[in-house]
């Protein structure tokens, strides 16, 4: 009899408490659930010997790179509603289904484990990061953690990010498009550090070379981009050439660690302080400091979490930290403005563009999901399966208000604390005064 899927319902929830408000679909054909729900698809019984031996996100998030979980339907609808039925269920409940001890987990564990047989767990996909030894945020790890995310082809990309080449968030109009959106958030940045003919601007993690390139074409300064991907910096010399600005732009594969070729009129940091972890996080607010001269400005540009009663207790989330950012960290916008502070800095402006990344997000997946088979030959099946599921549940994530993005306009002062700013908040390129 064809009963996985009944099974697998009543387990899930009897542990929960509740009704599952999706509807599964097992390897054996049968199904269970709410009719017209979105559907969880198990195609394999390899998804739950995963979840045994690795309980929580990593055991599902394996299980779906290896295409062993699918889900028909809506997507974001499928998400939403799993996170409000076990994340979104508060740190107590949450924490609840965890213990040994509880006799609902140990009657959850030994059902799955009579529907998924007594054989050891598949290894992970291929494209998990591989357990890493060594301090956080060295050089070398850096420069690895950053070439497992950037280093899968510049065509992957293109086909994601569109022919912008920005893989950071957009600055949208009511009803604009993402390459609008795109161009409008590199002019916002130009025109917050009040860039003018001449300047030197150094992008820190300057990706495929855009913002190196509006800012040199549109403004005509003079731009320095380091990155630690050898692709993009590849990509990003090919591209300044054909708009004929290599004398205005250079492109290196370099820490910005190792950058001493300062004084830099302005400093640009799009999407890239997440990378810089805790502990490095005061030496990048020092390091941009010295690099940058006396009234100039600094626009960091970074994804924010929500802060947590207990900031001990943060952790990184596991599915981002073995298939997308590995060590990557996400700080609270208050404690981000506070270091920067500390290392001299005046914050002038902090701007909250949460709902434009959830837009831009939607557009990356309908990228992916429109050029699906595509990006499937460029990468993997589990490549193309990581970036949906990430780009899909991050979109959610900032519509919900779990994360944020903001721009951080800071400066240092000049001698007597002038900071050569305009009077009136957001009037970018009025005259400074100071």
């Amino acid at each position: 009899m064809a009963d996985a899927a009944l099974r697998l319902t009543a387990l899930a929830e009897e542990l929960l408490g509740e009704r599952l408000p999706v509807r599964i679909r097992a390897w054996d054909g049968s199904e269970s659930g709410p009719p017209g729900a979105p559907v969880l698809v198990i195609h394999s019984r390899r998804a739950l010997r995963r979840l045994l031996w690795k309980p929580g996100e990593l055991g599902l998030a394996r299980a779906w790179v290896a295409g062993e979980l699918d889900i028909e339907g809506d997507l974001y609808e499928a998400l939403d509603l799993m996170a409000s039925l076990i994340w979104d269920r508060g740190v107590e409940a949450k924490d609840s289904v965890h213990p040994v001890r509880d006799p609902k987990v140990r009657a959850f564990a030994k059902g799955l484990l009579q529907l998924a047989g007594p054989w050891l767990p598949p290894a992970p996909p291929p494209e998990e990061v591989r357990r890493r030894t060594g301090t956080l945020h060295t050089k070398r790890r850096d420069k690895e953690a950053i070439s497992h995310h950037y280093d899968v082809g510049n065509d992957f990309y293109e086909l994601v990010l569109g022919p912008s080449m920005v893989y950071s968030c957009a600055y949208w109009e009511d009803d604009g498009n993402l390459e609008d959106a795109q161009r409008d958030k590199l002019d916002l940045v130009c025109r917050k550090l009040a860039l003018k003919e001449g300047d030197r601007l150094l992008d820190v993690g300057c990706g495929w070379g855009s913002m190196a390139i509006h800012a040199a074409r549109e403004y005509g300064a003079r731009v320095t981009g380091v990155t630690l991907s050898v692709e993009q910096a590849a990509y990003a010399r090919k591209h300044i050439a054909e708009e004929g600005l290599t004398d205005r732009i250079e492109i290196r594969v370099q820490d910005y660690r190792d950058v001493r070729d300062g004084p830099y009129d302005a400093i640009s940091s799009i999407g890239m302080a997440e990378h810089v972890g805790s502990v490095r996080f005061r030496e990048y607010a020092d390091d941009l400091y010295a690099l940058l001269k006396p009234g100039g400005r600094l626009l960091n540009h970074q994804i924010a979490r929500r802060p947590e009663k207990d900031e001990s207790a943060y952790h990184v989330d596991e599915f981002i930290d073995a298939y997308v950012f590995p060590d990557g960290e996400l700080a609270p916008v208050g404690r981000t403005v506070a270091t920067l502070e500390e290392a001299g800095f005046e914050a002038r402006d902090v701007e909250s563009i949460r709902e434009h990344y959830a837009l831009t997000l939607r557009s990356w997946v309908a990228n992916l999901e429109k050029n699906w088979d595509r990006a499937v030959r460029m990468t993997s099946p589990g490549r193309a399966r990581v970036w949906r599921l990430y780009m899909a549940a991050s979109a959610l994530s900032f519509e919900h208000n779990k994360i944020g993005v903001n721009q951080i306009l800071v400066v240092r002062p000049a001698k007597g604390g002038a900071a050569r700013m305009p009077l009136r908040a957001r009037d970018w390129t009025a005259s400074a005064t100071g």
